[in-house]
């Protein structure tokens, strides 16, 4: 079945008003995302930014000795590329996709004409950017100082906020690189939440079975981040 590919499956893009979205839709490329495809390397200068649709993006922090660890996700509430926009050309993240898919990719130049011109898309990526923030400083306050298995269960649901249904396909060591842990603590950790009944998991393939068990497991890092992205950003287009 022929899978329909649109711009305003993002949501930022969803909520510009038409004339907008008219100017600037001939810039917008659909492109594939296949899973573990990097798009930006740190202190590589970007050139181009991408609209997620039915994909997912992990930023990480790559230290000296090539440990890693996720400090957000991006989906199709946001924009993978923040730094082109804010000035900086370059960031010290790298960019890869954690579940593969669809998104829509746009030069920079473009993108910074459209930034300049102050209008819907510049307020639009501003609070979007502030809500990325809040997820990123809350990252790091849960890797510090909260369980492996709470950990997971915000990472998951995170994940099932930017997907259209409770399956993931992720291998325990991809997982493990996105939350800078052990392969054997991911296999505990999700050991757990399956004997709890929360998800089925088989060779690399997640579903969600209780959701609303996974949010009463996790620790209120979930909640904070989630609160603040519906507080900012635009209502998930029909």
């Amino acid at each position: 079945m022929e899978t329909t590919h649109s711009p305003l499956q993002n949501h930022l893009l969803s909520a510009l008003p038409d004339d907008q979205m008219a100017r600037i839709a001939p810039a917008l490329e659909l492109v594939a995302m296949p899973l573990g495809d990097v798009l930006y390397e740190p202190g590589i200068p970007m050139r181009n930014v991408f609209f997620p649709t039915t994909s997912i993006v992990s930023l990480l922090y790559v230290m000296e000795d090539g440990a890693s660890a996720e400090i957000a996700v991006v989906g199709n509430e946001g924009i993978v590329g923040v730094s082109l926009f804010m000035g900086g050309e370059t960031t010290p993240s790298r960019a890869v996709v954690q579940s593969a898919g669809h998104a829509y990719r746009m030069k920079g130049p473009v993108l910074k004409d459209e930034f300049e011109r102050a209008d819907t898309l510049q307020r639009l990526l501003l609070r979007y950017t502030q809500a990325l923030l809040t997820q990123m400083a809350q990252t790091a306050v849960c890797n510090r100082h909260h369980s492996l298995d709470q950990q997971l269960c915000r990472w998951l649901l995170l994940s099932l906020d930017r997907l259209p249904s409770n399956k993931l396909v992720m291998t325990q060591e991809l997982i493990a690189n996105m939350l800078g842990v052990r392969r054997e603590g991911v296999t505990e950790a999700a050991g757990n939440l399956q004997k709890a009944g929360l998800i089925e998991y088989h060779r690399g393939h997640i579903t969600v079975i209780n959701r609303a068990g996974l949010e009463a497991r996790s620790c209120e890092c979930y909640a904070v981040v989630k609160r603040e992205c519906d507080r900012l950003l635009p209502d998930t287009p029909v």
